[in-house]
């Protein structure tokens, strides 16, 4: 890697750490400099301000979760050809990983971008929101399968369900670190798993 590639993912890397921690209002440019050890024109020779630094994460923090997720709903395509149990293995799966990592879930660019939207220009927020709607197209291709095989057994909104994936993921976050309790982002995530279960769960005859 060039090291100006290098400085670049330096300051990104400082940038999340210090905005998941407690926002991007109180993330100062002075801060990551000094935490990236590097001068501000170093900064200003990759980011020309916040904003290109918050879509700069938004664009990577997309990039990560599209990897991940290719990667369990690959894993969970290896193991069974029926679409509900691919689901229910790739649920088991995202709640095994967040599980494993140490403090839990660190927390995500998205979200805490849309806590702070009005800091930021229309092409961050429209980044952001092509974020959202990107994890619903994916959820929603997931549960299209599904309810082609196994009709639901509530009357319910597929892009709906989608939604709930990165809610229940974004709500457990909050409540992990409001309750200092970091298993509960993954018990949210089964909780999620049971749901999808019953609400597909083929009728007794």
């Amino acid at each position: 890697m060039a090291r100006g590639s290098e400085t670049r993912t330096r300051i990104l890397d400082v940038a999340q750490d210090s905005i998941l921690a407690k926002g991007f209002e109180a993330t100062s440019i002075d801060e990551i400099v000094a935490n990236a050890e590097i001068t501000k024109s170093g900064f200003f020779y990759h980011f020309k301000d916040k904003n290109a630094l918050a879509r700069a994460l938004i664009d990577r923090y997309i990039l990560v979760e599209d990897t991940l997720f290719d990667d369990l709903l690959g894993r969970a395509n290896e193991l069974s050809e029926d679409p509900l149990q691919v689901a229910l293995i790739a649920l088991k799966l995202l709640a095994e990983l967040i599980e494993d990592m140490p403090g839990g879930h660190p927390g995500c660019v998205v979200a805490t971008a849309a806590y702070q939207d009005r800091l930021f220009n229309k092409d961050v927020r429209d980044a952001n929101r092509r974020a959202v709607l990107g994890w619903r197209k994916r959820f929603r291709a997931v549960f299209d399968d599904i309810a082609t095989l196994y009709p639901p057994n509530d009357q319910i909104d597929l892009d709906h369900l989608a939604d709930m994936v990165s809610g229940v993921v974004e709500g457990g976050i909050i409540i992990s670190r409001a309750t200092g309790q970091p298993e509960i982002t993954s018990k949210q995530v089964l909780l999620l798993r049971s749901y999808v279960k019953l609400l597909f769960r083929p009728k007794i005859q």
